[in-house]
């Protein structure tokens, strides 16, 4: 297995980078767009997963950086449940809700995987 040395490595954080993008995207079409709390709101909270995910990775010790990446699938967590928001306001289709929702459980998923690692 090679060693990771830099967090643009870790898959987390990849799958963290493509929910941005998605979330940047969706949240700019139609009422979403409009609303301008809930708009800011999942960009931070999906933005919150990989920049947390990559100050994790660069703290020294063990200990912050399992800090830093609680607050990453804390942020995954937040993402989810916004979506449900916007969901409920007809801002998106429940298909397209869900999907996301997936995404940001798998990055939710894949960082409790890196903490549970960092704990060995």
């Amino acid at each position: 297995m090679t060693k990771i040395t830099r967090f643009e490595d870790l898959n987390c954080w990849k799958e963290a980078r493509k929910l941005v993008k998605k979330i940047y995207k969706i949240s700019e079409e139609g009422k979403f767009g409009k609303d301008y709390g809930l708009k800011d709101q999942s960009r931070r909270a999906s933005v919150s997963i990989m920049t947390n995910i990559a100050e994790g990775f660069s703290r020294y010790h063990r200990k912050e950086s399992i800090r830093f990446f609680d607050f990453a699938q804390s942020s995954a967590a937040e993402v989810q449940s916004l979506l449900y928001v916007a969901e409920d306001l007809e801002y998106i289709t429940e298909e397209k809700a869900k999907s996301l929702r997936e995404d940001a459980l798998r990055c939710q998923k894949m960082t409790l995987s890196l903490i549970k690692h960092y704990k060995k």
